[in-house]
């Protein structure tokens, strides 16, 4: 997810530049793994959004994650991969990048590849700009197409309220409605990362920000809403997390971050209190 997102403006390949925090939190999907002949992907999904459906072939990053490593190590090597999906779909949370990097470290593992994380990050960016990220975890600084990475210290942890209306909202389509009037220069980004070295929830709260807000709200007007909702309900800040729609609030702490989400929570919209991580995104069970 992002504690700050600015988009700086377009580049000349199509894509646009970026300055964002991006930080892994304790919300995540649980990918199984077996050895066999030939990939074969099997899905469930928790959540249910309205209008997009959860691919279970070459459509879906896992997969294509899969064959990308297979056909790049040269191997001929299969797995039966099981995709227990908690995270939304197209909901600004990273979720399809964070599956393609643990199918990356998970194979690598299953196949006896034995490559470097910094090997496995350079292949994961041809399936998505924030894939290297999920391989490292923690919180970073994210500059150029959101690829170039530099770690953000992440000790001091804190708690949210992630609320996902359960309308899904294509990155690429927020993307194509960017107006070229929409520039940061990442000020508000560097702002943040002070506030965070504090480890003071009211200035991180401040400094939460992502201008892609205005470019999301006509096409999913949920998410002024919810934001509102989580302030009104105690929230330090509340801000939408990458492309959207999900939005989230800081707490004062964990139990803080269970009762704003109760009073939240409603019918049409998916809340959950998380934890940010300061280690790995990706924990492996054998």
């Amino acid at each position: 997810m992002n504690l700050s997102l600015e988009v700086l403006g377009k580049r000349a390949d199509g894509y646009h530049d970026l300055v964002t925090i991006l930080q892994a939190v304790d919300l995540s999907d649980r990918l199984t793994l077996e050895a066999a002949t030939t990939i074969e992907l099997k899905t469930t999904e928790e959540l249910k959004t309205t209008g997009e459906e959860l691919p279970a072939d070459q459509e879906n990053l896992v997969w294509q994650a899969a064959l990308l490593l297979r056909d790049t190590a040269g191997i001929d090597r299969g797995a039966r991969i099981t995709l227990d999906k908690r995270i939304p779909v197209a909901a600004g949370l990273g979720g399809g990048s964070s599956d393609a990097a643990a199918a990356l470290w998970g194979l690598n593992h299953l196949w006896g590849l034995r490559w470097s994380a910094e090997r496995l990050s350079e292949l994961g960016v041809r399936l998505g700009m924030d894939v290297p990220f999920f391989l490292l975890g923690g919180r970073a600084l994210a500059t150029g197409r959101g690829e170039l990475l530099e770690p953000l210290p992440s000790a001091r942890g804190f708690a949210l309220v992630l609320a996902n209306p359960r309308v899904p909202v294509s990155t690429r389509q927020v993307y194509s409605r960017v107006p070229p009037t929409l520039r940061g220069d990442g000020s508000r980004t560097r702002a943040l990362i002070t506030a965070l070295a504090t480890g003071n929830s009211s200035r991180v709260a401040g400094g939460l920000y992502n201008n892609l807000e205005p470019v999301v709200e006509p096409l999913c007007p949920a998410v002024r809403s919810i934001k509102r909702a989580l302030l009104d309900a105690g929230a330090l800040g509340a801000v939408m997390s990458g492309s959207g729609p999900t939005v989230f609030g800081l707490a004062r702490s964990y139990d803080h971050a269970r009762q704003i989400r109760n009073r939240v929570s409603r019918g049409s919209w998916s809340c959950w209190a998380v934890r940010t991580l300061s280690g790995p995104a990706i924990r492996i069970m054998r």
